[in-house]
């Protein structure tokens, strides 16, 4: 009977201790670890009150060009001559310098705008890393982020065009594949390209 009366005691104890247990609050919950927000997929954006960089700038110049009979509606991208070219559907047309492909890893075709990303997260794939182990499995938003302060993916799912934290190298082949810009240009495109806007690269 004694034993059975202090068990009971045992027992009322550690309910009485673990009702009075206090907790820190979570201060996880806005974390965007493993939501893949630079996913095209993703319905997860980033955070809205991130910027990692300053307030837009406007372009030093002013990339409208008269127009070429090109198709409207239609990115352009010369690869040779390191040229990115928007018609709009209205007409109008923008030619921006772009850094493209070193050689071995350019490519050529048609495809197209399938989303946008601002602030995009960098996620190196597995070649990437394993030949350069030193690189993280994911780069957050800021400046020393390759992908710049935008990004706009293409259908293949790997290309992008997109800013970048290297400027010097906009007008040189110097990227694994993607195309990338200014950042005052990339902000640029970025307000005034749509998601299903036709993408032809030529040599």
């Amino acid at each position: 009977m004694r034993l059975l009366a202090l068990v009971a005691a045992a027992f009322l104890l550690t309910v009485f201790q673990t009702q009075a247990q206090i907790y820190e609050p979570y201060n996880g919950y806005d974390d965007f670890d493993g939501y893949g927000y630079d996913d095209p997929y993703s319905p997860y954006p980033p955070p809205l009150d991130y910027d990692p960089a300053p307030p837009y700038q406007e372009p030093l110049h002013d990339r409208r060009q008269p127009p070429t009979g090109r198709a409207k509606g239609t990115i352009e991208i010369v690869t040779s001559e390191h040229t990115l070219i928007y018609t709009t559907p209205w007409g109008e047309q923008f030619a921006y310098p772009i850094a493209v492909g070193r050689e071995g890893k350019q490519w050529y075709g048609s495809t197209r705008v399938v989303s946008k990303r601002a602030h995009p997260e960098w996620r190196p794939t597995a070649g990437m890393r394993q030949k350069n182990p030193r690189l993280p499995a994911v780069v957050k938003p800021g400046p020393a982020n390759p992908l710049g302060t935008r990004a706009i993916y293409l259908a293949d799912g790997l290309l992008r065009i997109h800013g970048t934290n290297d400027p010097s190298s906009i007008g040189t082949n110097a990227s694994s594949g993607c195309f990338r810009m200014y950042r005052q240009d990339v902000e640029e495109l970025y307000e005034i390209v749509q998601p299903g806007t036709k993408v032809i690269v030529r040599r």
